[in-house]
């Protein structure tokens, strides 16, 4: 069954197979009691994200579609013939909630898996505390590169692109578009960072130049000063490094101040939720979304859009709606293979997994590199043209697959901790 927030009181693998690991199965704690059924009936899936804060709106859309994969099976077989169970916390965007969240669910709640978060430095410390606690973590939403590069971890997977891959794909195409000088507004946290320095490289390596650099916490709600910096320093395109509602503020202000009739304010990585949140005027621009909604070639995404919209009428999925069903479906693909729910075998069997069309949702291969346990997924490049109207925003609209996961140098050693 899936479940709504709820407000709450407050080295190898096989190595570590040799060593043994045993997998904590308890009974199910008050209030949920279904007559004398042990927690072993029910697989337990932790899932934590933002439900409040800066990125709720796309914590809302990872949770829409980690229900719509939960309930899609236990329509069927459950995982391993036992209904699935998923417990819904809320980080708040911060990393010690997340870890109170995340080991809440470990030790009290006794889940199997963790899935979701998407602030990259929340990311970072739940993988780290699902890495002490030899759980399996399925990252749906954060980018920062060290998840699946230096800090890769062998119980460690993550569903949506690295920095690195979103620069990739997007840096010569706005270069060429909007031209060489660039001012960047960047959310001053591990996010931000780490897309700031794989744009600057990627600029750099097109001869282009960075002519001035805004650092903003996340949760700002005024960007004025930054935007009369962004014009004294007289660049050809703003890079918007920031998410969620603070890119939403961004570029609200930036179009009423008349600025981004001026400039071109491109967003490298790009969310669908903060796109649909935008005053129309403040929607025209160039776009790059991990997935879109509208593929009519690509078999199974037309019944993903039919199913979500039955229980959201009068909007679209998301990536964000697409990563958690992908995380989810991935480990109980995972956990069918391995024949079991020990999460040192699911993790053997989701390195190198390929995902069928129906949970893949976009053109092409896609699976998680063994070498890193990065999703080698997509995206989906294009422009909003004036008097668009959402949902169906986006035209010419241009899928790149993602061919390169890791910057030059980094290096996976895949951790055993």
């Amino acid at each position: 069954m899936t479940t709504t927030l709820e407000p709450r009181d407050a080295v190898t693998r096989r190595g570590i197979m040799r060593a043994g690991a045993a997998l904590g199965i308890g009974t199910l704690a008050a209030p949920y009691v279904i007559g004398q059924a042990r927690a072993a009936d029910i697989v337990k899936i932790g899932f934590v994200d933002p439900f409040t804060g800066p990125y709720a709106a796309y914590a809302h859309n990872e949770q829409l579609g980690a229900n719509m994969a939960v309930d899609a099976l236990n329509a069927k077989n459950g995982i391993l013939g036992r209904k699935i169970e998923m417990i819904v916390e809320d980080t708040q965007a911060n990393v010690g909630v997340g870890v109170e969240k995340t080991n809440k669910l470990l030790d009290r709640d006794n889940c199997d898996f963790i899935v979701g978060t998407v602030s990259s430095n929340v990311s970072q410390a739940v993988a780290q505390v699902c890495a002490q606690k030899k759980k399996l973590c399925m990252i749906t939403g954060g980018h920062v590169d060290d998840i699946t590069g230096t800090h890769c971890s062998w119980n460690v997977f993550r569903v949506c692109n690295t920095t690195y891959t979103v620069a990739l794909a997007t840096a010569a195409t706005l270069v060429k578009k909007f031209g060489k000088r660039w001012y960047f507004v960047v959310a001053d946290y591990s996010f931000g960072h780490a897309l700031h320095d794989n744009m600057l490289a990627a600029l750099k390596s097109l001869g282009g130049e960075e002519v001035g650099v805004s650092l903003k916490p996340l949760g700002t709600t005024d960007y004025s000063s930054e935007l009369i910096k962004a014009k004294a320093a007289n660049p050809q395109v703003v890079g918007c490094l920031v998410g969620g509602d603070d890119e939403l503020n961004l570029l609200k202000q930036a179009n009423q101040f008349g600025l981004s009739k001026q400039i071109p304010f491109v967003v490298p990585l790009s969310e669908l939720e903060t796109i649909a949140a935008l005053p129309p005027a403040a929607q025209a621009g160039f776009w790059n979304l991990e997935w879109y909604w509208d593929q009519p070639d690509v078999p199974h995404v037309a019944d993903f859009v039919k199913e979500a919209q039955k229980r959201e009428p009068n909007k679209v999925p998301t990536a964000r709606t697409m990563f958690g069903y992908v995380g989810i479906h991935a480990l109980a693909l995972a956990a069918e293979k391995a024949k079991t729910l020990d999460n040192l075998k699911v993790g053997d069997a989701l390195s190198g997994l390929e995902l069928p069309p129906e949970v893949a949702l976009q053109p092409g291969k896609h699976y998680f590199d063994p070498a890193t346990h990065q999703y080698v997924g997509g995206d989906f490049t294009g422009e909003i043209k004036a008097g668009a109207t959402y949902p169906k925003l986006m035209s010419d609209v241009t899928y790149q697959y993602a061919t390169a996961l890791q910057a030059p140098g980094v290096v996976c050693k895949m951790t055993t901790a």
